[in-house]
Order: structure tokens, then C-alpha cells, then sequence
């Protein structure tokens, strides 16, 4: 067990709205690991006091519900260290920060290795993937002890060549890291999709001996969408979101990733490695349908000016063009919406249709798995040959996200050395290449960039 947490990125959007908030209601449940000591590092100029304040004032914010005590007790668990990924000095200081000193005021052994050397560290890049090179290559400069782990966010890279440029340099910096049989062991990428309850829930489901196994092929099931629809516009996310769009930002990994779980044969065993391996089998059969246009099965656009619909601070306010969105580049041509209609070439999904989507700026929100069943064949919770399952999972509080509740999954497979909802080196690159045909579609104009206007149900449905 990992017990010592570096935090790059520690005053960013990421850490601020899911990563902190997942630890401090880890630290009301009770689950965090003895002695954990997390080391939030930034370029700001601050020190530990100050950065508690900062932690407490996004904690107040985004895990109101945490009881104050457990946020409390978290932060007497946190220090800060400047860094600065161009200087590998400031960031072997704040691995110091993590791996040294007494840990009385967190209680337990420190978490150091067996050889009695300094305690292994996860470091989790709550960065832009631009930043994600020079993190990586400053780490590794920076010495992290062995049995030390890096955590990436999705996306991994910006397209199959970038894919495997990060995985040379993630194989390189954690070469010595991991233990013997383990070459990806030292690294986990971060899809928080998979641990979203909805999709556990999904996955013990149609495994045998689930609810839904019996009905769980082409025979039955006619068509699945996997949804991941939104009311809100950009929210000031122009930065990243302008340079991914709407395919590389949520298709490319959240839907691909649900997609596999949801499609994929059973794993052969009960561990990590043979879940791998089920997903990499089924990332490799995904295809667009033969014999069709790819006008057919892709589509995207972006949302011109209107009013956003759906409840809270979103509902009515009025948003202009995407491409006059401040800090938009017209020029990009960035869509905000992109469904794709996908094949799997094995015989249990024969005839069987998956169409992935997502969108800003749309009449409803909701993300989830919708299935359409055939030939008279249902299941349990399936109301008119339909069965929608939230990736939020049912009940549960409404001021608690699933999201927040995902990264606490997260967090605890980062720190037990897991991988059960990490994304194997091998899945990163192979999500790319099943989506090659639609990029290269996009590329050559063969599915034009269409509009809607914010707050309606988007350019309309693929038939395919």
C-alpha cells in the first residue's frame, strides 16, 4: 500500500472539484490508508498553511457533504511544495516532501519499503496532457523510490502517434519502478469512467451469474447506445476543450471504455490481467459497418447560439456561437457534438448495432447505457424493449457525484497498486485505432460539421 500522494496540478480544476473531495469522503468512510501524507504541488508561491486554506475553501465547495471533521483530518494530512516542471530540483523537493520526515501527525509507520529506503510515492498529474511530458520526464530525473506508481489522465495522447510516444516515455521513467512481471505496473491512466457505480454495476450485471447474462447478445438485443449528453456549454474549458473536442474528450476514452465493458467476453479469470485482456480482445473487433458511407455512421457538429436548458445555474442562461466562445480558434473547427455507429466482429454482438454520443449544449442531460432489446426479449428494470442504465448507478445522494464517488475508486486502486480501473498501455493505443476510420473521415471532409442551436436535442440521430 502506497501511502504517500504527490499532486501535481494540486491548485487545479481537476484536483479541486474531484480529487480532494474524493479524499476527503474517503476520509469520512474511513479508507484512507494509515500514515497517507498528500503533498499538493503547484507552481504557486505558497506555503503549507496557505494551501490548507486554498484545500478547505474547494472542500467547503465541492464535498459539502463530507462531514467537517473528515475534512478536517484530511487536512492535517496535506503540505505544499512549489514546483516548477522546468527546474527537476523543485520537483525532487516535493518528492522529499512526500518520502521524509516523522509522520506523527498522521498516525502510522510512514508507509516506508521493507529495505527500510524512502516510501514509495504516487504521483498523480492533474495536469493538462500538455504538461504531461515534461511532468513525466522531471520525475523520472527526480529519483522516485522504487515501488513508486504515475497516474496520467485520459487522453492518452492526442492520436495513435502520441499514444505510443507517451507509453515509450512512461516505459522508460518507470523501468526500475514496478516489480518483476510487471512492466506497465508502475503506471495507471485514469479513466474515471470505469469506476463510475453505474458501469460496476453494468459489468457484474452481464457477467455470468448476473441479472442480465441470459439476454446479454445480438440475438436479443437489437441496438446500445452509450450516452454521455450534456446541458452545459464550454464553461470556460476553451483551453483543452477546443484543442480535443468532443471525439477525443469523451468518445475516444469514456465511451470506448464502457463500450468494451459492456460488450466484452467474460474475462478467463478473476484477476486484473484477465479483465486486460477480455477489453484489449474487444477494442480489437470494434469497427464502423461495412458497406456504408461514413455520413452513415458519424456525425458531428457544434452548437450555435441559444438558450442552455436543464436545472441549476445552466438552465436558461443564454451562450453565443461555440466559435465565439472566448478563447475558441474558429479556425479548428472543433465540434461540441460527435456520435459514431460502431460494429464488434464476434458472433455474440452478430447484428448487433453500438452508437456512441455526446454533445454540450443539449436539451437534456444524461449519460448512461441505453439498450434496445428485439424479438420480444426483455429483463429485469427494462420497461417498453428498453433498459436504461445510469452510469451514476441508482439512488444514492444527490449532492455527492458519481464522478466524485469514481475518483474515490481511483484513488484507492492508485494506492493498492491495482489496475482494475486503469486502462492498460496496450487499450490506450488500440481505443485509437478503432477509432482511425472516423478521423480519417473527419480529416477528409466526408462527415461534414453540422450546427444546432444550444439547449435543443442536437443535429439529430444516426439511423445506421
Amino acid at each position: 500500500m502506497i501511502t504517500r500522494l504527490l499532486l501535481l496540478g494540486a491548485t487545479g480544476d481537476l484536483a479541486g472539484r474531484f480529487l480532494l473531495p474524493a479524499l476527503a469522503r474517503s476520509s469520512a468512510d474511513g479508507q484512507l490508508p494509515a500514515g497517507l501524507r498528500v503533498v499538493g504541488a503547484a507552481p504557486q508561491d505558497l506555503d503549507d498553511d496557505a494551501f490548507r486554506a486554498h484545500v478547505g475553501a474547494r472542500l467547503a465547495e465541492h464535498a459539502a457533504d463530507v462531514p467537517e471533521e473528515a475534512r478536517t483530518a484530511l487536512l492535517e494530512r496535506v503540505r505544499y511544495a512549489r514546483v516548477d516542471l522546468d527546474d527537476v530540483g523543485t520537483v525532487a523537493a516535493a518528492v522529499r516532501t512526500a518520502t521524509s520526515g516523522p509522520d506523527d501527525d498522521v498516525g502510522g509507520d510512514g508507509g516506508a519499503g521493507g529495505d527500510g529506503g524512502a516510501a514509495p510515492v504516487a504521483a498523480y498529474l492533474a495536469l493538462p496532457p500538455t504538461a504531461f511530458p515534461a511532468a513525466i520526464r522531471a520525475l523520472g530525473r527526480a529519483g522516485l523510490p522504487a515501488g513508486s506508481r504515475i497516474a496520467v489522465e485520459k487522453p492518452f495522447g492526442e492520436d495513435l502517434q502520441g499514444a505510443v510516444a507517451l507509453n515509450a516515455l512512461l516505459a522508460d521513467v518507470t523501468a526500475d519502478l514496478a516489480g518483476p512481471g510487471q512492466a506497465d505496473g508502475a503506471v495507471f491512466r485514469t479513466d474515471h469512467a470505469l469506476a463510475m457505480p453505474g458501469v460496476q454495476d453494468l459489468l457484474a450485471a452481464r457477467l455470468p451469474g448476473g441479472a442480465l447474462a441470459q439476454v446479454w447478445h445480438g440475438t436479443a438485443i437489437e441496438r446500445v447506445e452509450v450516452l454521455w449528453e450534456e446541458v452545459i456549454g464550454l464553461e470556460g474549458r476553451a483551453d483543452f476543450y477546443d484543442r480535443a473536442g468532443a471525439l477525443k474528450d469523451i468518445v475516444q476514452n469514456h465511451l470506448l471504455q464502457v463500450l468494451v465493458l459492456t460488450a466484452m467476453e467474460p474475462p478467463e479469470g478473476d484477476d486484473d490481467a484477465a479483465l486486460h485482456a477480455a477489453k484489449l480482445a474487444l477494442l480489437r473487433a470494434v469497427r464502423p459497418p461495412a458497406g456504408l458511407a461514413p455520413d452513415a455512421w458519424t456525425r458531428r457538429a457544434r452548437y450555435t447560439a441559444g438558450r442552455l436548458a436543464g436545472a441549476g445555474g445552466a438552465l436558461g442562461r443564454r451562450v453565443p456561437d461555440y466559435a465565439a466562445e472566448e478563447g475558441v480558434d474558429p479556425a479548428r473547427g472543433t465540434e461540441t457534438y460527435a456520435e459514431v455507429v460502431l460494429e464488434v466482429d464476434a458472433p455474440r454482438w452478430a447484428g448487433t448495432r453500438f452508437a456512441l454520443r455526446t454533445g454540450k449544449a443539449l436539451a437534456a442531460g444524461r449519460k448512461g447505457v441505453l439498450v434496445h432489446f428485439r424479438n420480444g426479449a426483455s429483463a429485469p428494470g427494462a420497461q417498453g424493449g428498453r433498459l436504461w442504465i445510469d452510469l451514476d448507478g441508482p439512488g444514492g445522494d444527490p449532492r455527492v457525484s458519481a464522478e466524485r464517488r469514481a475518483y474515490s475508486t481511483v484513488l484507492a486502486d492508485v494506492l493498492s497498486g491495482g489496475s482494475r480501473v486503469s486502462v492498460s498501455a496496450e487499450e490506450s493505443e488500440e481505443a485509437w485505432r478503432a477509432l482511425a476510420p472516423v478521423l480519417r473521415a473527419w480529416r477528409e471532409g466526408r462527415a461534414p460539421l453540422l450546427q444546432h442551436p444550444a439547449g435543443s436535442s442536437g443535429p439529430g440521430l444516426l439511423r445506421a
